[in-house]
């Protein structure tokens, strides 16, 4: 006589485990089916990135200056100023003539500033490794003029210079040029979420604004 758990549960769980076993018998294992990948892994060439990145980064409540790079400083420098970033912090590497024309005072960081620390100043200035024009999604990977997570996650205001060599038009091709191993913050807007009835709110759990500086 066949044994049987006195718990229903346990007794219908047994079932339908053993029914799907039963249809995928013929099936063979997940390593042997081939998966196809024929997905689209860049943008059409007709699309402009450079300009489809400014677009969707503004989608998201950003402000986007697209600049040459002789006029870093100075969109810096006003940039800062309408926002009342009076102190700002910046990775030790970033180039000092981003901040040449700007009066507000910089603090570089040295791995020390506390998270309280950086909540007291008002801003931060940071470069990017990648910019993904398909999402409008800006990619930091601790890497040169970048700084430490916590720099970018901090202060309410974040200034962030992107190259037009730096964006790619998909997710994949973004993918492709970053190091999984690295200590990937992927932004896409000011940090915001909404409450149950929609109510957006910024400022949460990262950067209430966001400028994005688009160097050609």
């Amino acid at each position: 006589m066949a044994a049987y758990s006195r718990d229903p549960a346990v007794s219908a769980r047994e079932e339908v485990l053993g029914r799907i076993r039963a249809a995928l018998a013929d099936v063979p294992p997940d390593d042997e089916v081939p998966i196809p990948r024929n997905h689209q892994r860049t943008a059409p060439p007709d699309v402009d990135v450079a300009h489809l990145f400014a677009e969707r980064v503004a989608d998201y409540r950003a402000t986007v200056h697209r600049v040459p790079a002789g006029e870093v400083a100075a969109t810096v420098a006003a940039a800062l100023a309408q926002h009342g970033v009076r102190r700002v912090v910046v990775p030790a590497d970033l180039p000092p003539e981003w901040l040449a024309a700007s009066e507000a005072e910089v603090v570089r960081d040295d791995g020390s500033l506390s998270a309280s620390a950086l909540d007291a100043l008002d801003g931060v200035v940071t470069a990017a490794a990648v910019g993904i024009a398909e999402t409008g999604t800006i990619v930091l990977d601790g890497g040169t003029a970048q700084g430490r997570r916590a720099l970018s996650l901090v202060p309410d205001t974040h200034l962030c210079v992107v190259r037009t060599d730096q964006v790619v038009g998909t997710v994949p091709e973004g993918v492709a040029r970053l190091d999984p191993v690295r200590p990937l913050t992927w932004i896409s807007g000011p940090s915001a979420t909404s409450d149950i009835e929609l109510q957006r709110v910024e400022g949460v759990h990262g950067p209430r604004t966001l400028v994005v500086l688009l160097v050609d």
